[in-house]
């Protein structure tokens, strides 16, 4: 299917959507995060085979999309981008342009305040369709997204990246989630591993922020990838279909 570049808005007082501003490039596999004015910043992703080195605004207050007034730094697309405490976002590896399309292990920051972006610290490892946790001290954890167990994490104060002081316990290269619990550790739960065929995970892990390192916890009821994993104020973890034997319509909670 093609991408779109329609958008709307979801109102949880009435259940409904409604139609706002179009974007202004088509793209899919981009990330958006919503930065401290209420703005929310879309970047990057794909028009058809085409990877986009092109970003945008949207105002809730206007309903309107406008190009940022900077390109990033590179071409995105299955990259993660984490508002940090100091309200800029850190875009992060990621597939870039060419054919074939590289994995990237470069990463960017985006100054709201000045509407620009420039280049941080790389990575260890080139990752795609990793996953990025801004963690209570601040500091960004990435993991999965690379035929590798090796972890890291990012800096604001240095901009750099460090591998973690353990490894995961099991290689995650894709659809895996991780979830910021209410201890300050992060669960990480699923997603595929790596080889030909990669195996479907179900098993869980938690890393300590304290330690630097990752164990084994609880395994899910199910094996899963590309589902979703959501914090509750309880303190569990719901995580929602994906795909497995399937795709799933099953949920579970961790606790």
């Amino acid at each position: 299917s093609a991408p779109t570049a329609t958008a709307e808005l979801y109102d949880p007082a009435t259940g409904l959507f409604t139609a706002t501003g179009s974007l202004a490039a088509a793209r899919w596999d981009h990330t958006a995060t919503l930065l401290p004015g209420g703005k929310v910043l879309i970047v990057g992703g794909r028009n058809a085979s085409l990877v986009l080195a092109s970003a945008e605004i949207y105002d809730p207050g206007t309903g309107l999309f406008t190009a940022t007034t900077h390109a990033p730094v590179a071409g995105r697309t299955t990259h993660t981008a984490t508002l940090l405490e100091n309200g800029k976002v850190l875009l992060v590896g990621g597939q870039g342009v060419g054919s074939p399309t590289p994995v990237l292990l470069t990463a960017e920051l985006y100054d709201p305040g000045t509407d620009t972006f420039t280049a941080t610290g790389s990575m260890t490892l080139p990752r795609t369709y990793a996953t990025a946790t801004r963690l209570s001290t601040g500091k960004v954890l990435l993991v999965g997204g690379a035929a590798s167990a090796v972890a890291e994490v990012y800096d604001p104060a240095l901009g750099t990246f460090a591998a973690t002081t353990g490894s995961l316990t099991t290689v995650r290269a894709f659809g895996h989630t991780a979830t910021l619990l209410l201890t300050g550790q992060v669960l990480i739960a699923g997603g595929k591993g790596s080889g030909s065929p990669a195996p479907l995970l179900s098993e869980g892990e938690l890393y300590d922020p304290a330690t630097g390192l990752f164990t084994p916890t609880g395994s899910l009821t199910a094996v899963r990838e590309v589902h979703t994993a959501t914090a509750l104020t309880t303190g569990k973890v719901l995580l929602v279909g994906g795909f497995g034997l399937g795709y799933l319509a099953t949920a579970e909670l961790y606790y």
